[in-house]
């Protein structure tokens, strides 16, 4: 059997990416792996080795071809939007004047000569609707698509993704997995597949390799693994500390949305939307990508402008009437994917949780000691205290994801708004954060708002749903 790429006894030079023990790892014709394992285990770490993007200090690798950046594709979990990644911010998505300086799909996805894989591509993920769309207006799972769409059309011989499904809706799942199952079938290509989540292993998959604590293990036949049972985490008592005065709860009603639509140009995202959440009341948004979840969050989080031409009041106030964006915050917990992608500074861990207390991507207001506890409190609420002076962009995505869930929670937020919060993160961890949340959102007065295309992930104190569709 030939092997497509070899690797024995490898360091890394890199002493932040270092592994404990070398590392040694084969992948022959015809196996296709999936990298499973804790958060900030290594599984990245590990990808970017084969990938060639972390230099050896030691050890021998060895190829089946050459050059590398030809032949090998790695999809890594950070979203990406254009090439002005660097002048990317948290609204950018919302404010339409951004869009015209933004590349459209087309341009992002280059020429590609027509064949029977690109029509199976663009037909699967409905890219030829998405083509004249700025990349800044796409969704997390249309930006996704896009991703695997340009990575497959360009003919690697090894494709590493760094969790393919997540962000995408169910219907889209099931049809990847059964895409990409075919095309290892019919076409000379192999995968390597990172997953967070051990129940999202495809068919094809012939072998599991589990990286933990910064250790790669033996590669074992797919049918001999034994997917671990989620473990169930001791959590500190329950009691979050108070960091403000208790806020003016004048009204029963949280939002009040009347006959709200947005577009931006032709393109109708939300259209005549009533929707009424009350004080204390626990929604789940759900839907299809593209359907507008995200735009609907970003009206209550005061992050759209089009929220002043519309019929909505928040926290009892009328949009426009002069309560401003800061005083709306002041009262809210957030998490998404646009704003896990727009922390780019490298602050040490606590300092990004800190932010949450004013709402700010970074930190310009030091906290003071009694604040700085409550942050403490919440990365151990969250398992990644032992983090707090670490780089932000020195930890894993699962990691990161877990900081930015202590920031939303920092302040004791009268509403919840989390969007995917659990992207990326390992069983242990969803198990984690769905706890926290009902916990949480079973004390007196609380409101949540959560999105996500897994509804296992939904806590159990959730009482009310709202189904948005797709826009025809």
């Amino acid at each position: 059997m030939t092997s497509i790429f070899s690797i024995h006894d490898a360091v890394m030079r890199d002493v932040r990416l270092r592994f404990r023990k070398p590392v040694s790892l084969v992948l022959d014709t015809g196996e296709h792996l999936a990298f499973v394992g804790e958060n900030g285990g290594g599984k990245s770490v590990l990808a970017g080795l084969i990938a060639g993007s972390c230099p050896l200090l030691s050890g021998k690798m060895e190829y089946a071809f050459s050059p590398l950046y030809e032949h090998v594709k790695f999809i890594a979990f950070r979203d990406s939007y254009g090439p002005a990644d660097a002048s990317y911010y948290l609204q950018q998505r919302w404010n339409s004047q951004d869009c015209e300086s933004s590349p459209v799909v087309r341009e992002k996805l280059g020429d590609f000569r027509k064949s029977e894989l690109h029509d199976m591509l663009f037909e699967l993920f409905g890219i030829d609707e998405l083509l004249e769309k700025p990349m800044v207006l796409l969704s997390s799972g249309e930006l996704r698509k896009v991703q695997l769409v340009r990575a497959l059309l360009s003919n690697p011989r090894l494709l590493i993704i760094d969790n393919p499904f997540i962000g995408l809706d169910m219907e889209t799942r099931s049809q990847l997995a059964a895409l990409l199952g075919k095309l290892v079938i019919l076409r000379e290509l192999q995968l390597i597949l990172l997953l967070s989540r051990t129940d999202e292993i495809p068919d094809f998959i012939t072998h599991v390799v589990t990286v933990n604590d910064r250790c790669c293990g033996p590669k074992v036949a797919v049918k001999r693994y034994r997917r671990p049972e989620p473990v169930v985490p001791r959590l500190p008592l329950f009691c979050p500390p108070a960091v403000s005065p208790a806020r003016s709860t004048d009204s029963d009603k949280v939002i009040d949305m009347q006959q709200v639509t947005i577009r931006y140009g032709e393109r109708v995202i939300l259209r005549q939307l009533e929707w009424h959440v009350r004080r204390g009341e626990r929604w789940a948004v759900l839907g299809q990508n593209g359907a507008g979840k995200s735009t609907l969050l970003s009206l209550v989080c005061a992050d759209n402008p089009q929220a002043y031409a519309c019929n909505m009041s928040l926290f009892g106030h009328k949009r426009g009437t002069g309560e401003s964006i800061w005083d709306i915050k002041q009262r809210i917990g957030y998490i998404s994917p646009e704003m896990h992608r727009a922390y780019s500074a490298d602050l040490p861990a606590a300092d990004i949780v800190a932010s949450g207390l004013h709402d700010s991507i970074g930190l310009y207001v030091r906290p003071e000691p009694e604040q700085r506890h409550v942050c403490i409190w919440w990365m151990e609420m969250f398992g990644v205290a032992h983090l707090q002076e670490r780089g932000f962009l020195h930890l894993s995505d699962g990691e990161q994801r877990l900081v930015l869930l202590a920031r939303a929670f920092v302040k004791n937020p009268d509403l919840l708004i989390l969007d995917e919060p659990m992207h990326g993160l390992d069983d242990n961890n969803r198990l984690r954060v769905r706890i926290i949340i009902d916990n949480y959102c079973r004390q007196e007065g609380k409101t949540l708002i959560m999105v996500t295309h897994y509804p296992e992930e939904l806590p159990d104190c959730i009482t009310h749903r709202l189904l948005l569709r797709k826009e025809q």
